[in-house]
């Protein structure tokens, strides 16, 4: 068996393990990428192959066909549009093919990455099995991502079903697509589809799109419905059966049974860590059904180990996964102590309108803080989203009692990208008065961040001491 010696070890080649070879083969550390699934010479995880890029060149298509419906507005004739479901599915794989090379293989040994194809399994605190090869390294970083989970409902195992693993290789559109889960994949997916064609249910177990704020949440789910939709929430699933083209689901709502047919069925429940068959127990690292239990600085329990991204068991994002991979270059090569900090990190459902959130929500904050305040600016108000004709949304900004931004929430066209200067705002501590004070492009969606920085300050502002100083000043000419 040969021996490979190296400063820094990476197991998973997804978004995190990629971002840390790749950084630090260029600082020039001995690196070596372990990845058992290598597709067509690229690597890159579930964020380019059956994660990320594909929903989003998937949703890009579905927006294509709904603004053919959508033109009566503008004095554009409404169409149906003609769409065919095969040359989408080569879109959405033509997307991948295009971003592949940076994740390729080639590229990293171009770095100066050795890149072993094959399964890994730790035998020792500090030793690494791959195949043929044996890896002793200085440290050594888990990030072998997580897979879609499936939940324990009767039937299930024995019926035909997609993950976000597999609903990317179809190439006609579902007839009628279920979907288990209401969260930001369910939710993405469901209205792709329906865009796309298909009759589409969602059946959730709580409200839909739980985890962000209830009030801006809502703004999509009504869309969602008004586009047809079915969302089914509250709901216990408790049958699943059928057979390709033909599945049927029980469910409880309300204390009454129902059931619904459909064409395909997604399961959109959540993911659940890549831990086995690595030999974590050997290496003397531990973990749990949510991921390896990390400290905050993203060490294992075995010191010389780290674990980054999904496996982690945090944020389950690929900007998550980036931002551990520099905080593992910082303490593997540089011996820098930096800390995990999760407080500001933004999250984002492609819907449309999508919905942004970074922080704490309005309910959390009152249960945190003595005193709080939510400050509201609907998109209506917004001249840029009004000659586009997508007033549907608002910001929504949770401050304490000295205006510092304890949340932020956006619902509404771009919302992904106006969050940004509310993570800023978040990190670096601003009150509100730095974010009225910012001059902002006209007409610009961006201008709902002045506005509703700006409002907390209006009734002092125009307010009677204001009005009292104006006057005296007159005075003095």
């Amino acid at each position: 068996m040969e021996r490979i010696k190296a400063d820094i070890c990476v197991i998973g080649a997804g978004s995190a393990g990629l971002s840390v070879a790749a950084g630090a083969a260029q600082m020039g550390a001995r690196t070596v990428l372990v990845e058992k699934t290598v597709r067509n010479g690229a690597m890159g995880g579930d964020c380019l192959h059956t994660g990320c890029v594909p929903s989003k060149a998937l949703l890009a298509a579905a927006g294509h066909a709904q603004a053919m419906r959508s033109g009566a507005a503008f004095g554009v004739a409404a169409t149906q549009p003609d769409i065919d479901f095969g040359r989408v599915h080569d879109h959405v794989h033509g997307v991948i093919a295009s971003i592949a090379p940076m994740d390729s293989v080639a590229r990293f040994e171009g770095l100066g990455v050795t890149v072993i194809q094959d399964h890994a399994r730790f035998t020792g605190e500090r030793l690494l099995v791959a195949g043929d090869k044996e890896i002793q390294a200085r440290r050594f970083v888990i990030a072998t991502g997580s897979r879609a989970a499936m939940p324990p409902i009767p039937g299930l195992a024995d019926t035909p079903a997609y993950t976000n693993e597999t609903i990317f290789d179809l190439t006609e559109c579902p007839k009628h697509l279920i979907v288990i889960g209401g969260g930001p994949i369910g939710m993405e997916m469901a209205q792709a589809h329906r865009r796309l064609g298909a009759e589409v249910t969602v059946i959730e177990g709580a409200r839909v799109l739980g985890r962000d704020d209830p009030e801006l949440a809502a703004i999509v789910a009504d869309n969602l419905r008004r586009e047809g939709v079915t969302l089914v929430e509250e709901a216990r699933v408790s049958n699943i059966s059928g057979e390709a083209g033909a599945v049927n689901v029980t469910y409880s709502c309300d204390g009454k049974e129902a059931s619904v047919s459909g064409s395909h069925l997604l399961v959109a429940t959540g993911r659940t860590p890549n831990v086995e068959g690595m030999g974590l127990e050997e290496a003397g690292v531990d973990y749990t059904p949510r991921g390896i239990t990390v400290d905050d600085r993203l060490r294992t329990t075995n010191k010389k180990i780290f674990a980054i991204g999904d496996v982690a068991g945090g944020p389950q994002f690929t900007h998550v996964a980036g931002y551990h991979a520099g905080l593992v270059i910082r303490n593997a090569l540089f011996r820098v102590p930096a800390r995990v900090d999760h407080s500001a990190i933004p999250h984002v459902t492609y819907t449309d309108p999508e919905l942004a959130h970074v922080g704490e929500t309005e309910a959390e904050a009152r249960e945190r803080h003595s005193k709080i305040s939510a400050l509201r600016w609907h998109m209506a108000e917004n001249d840029r989203a009004q000659a586009d004709r997508q007033t549907e949304g608002a910001i929504k900004i949770v401050i304490d009692g000295h205006a510092r931004v304890l949340g932020a929430t956006i619902v509404g066209p771009h919302a992904g990208e106006l969050i940004l200067p509310w993570v800023m705002a978040m990190q670096q501590g601003l009150k509100l008065s730095a974010m009225a004070g910012y001059v902002v492009p006209y007409p610009t969606y961006s201008e709902v961040t002045k506005r509703v920085a700006g409002s907390y300050y209006t009734s002092t502002l125009f307010g009677p001491r204001t009005k009292a100083l104006v006057r005296f000043l007159s005075w003095f000419g």
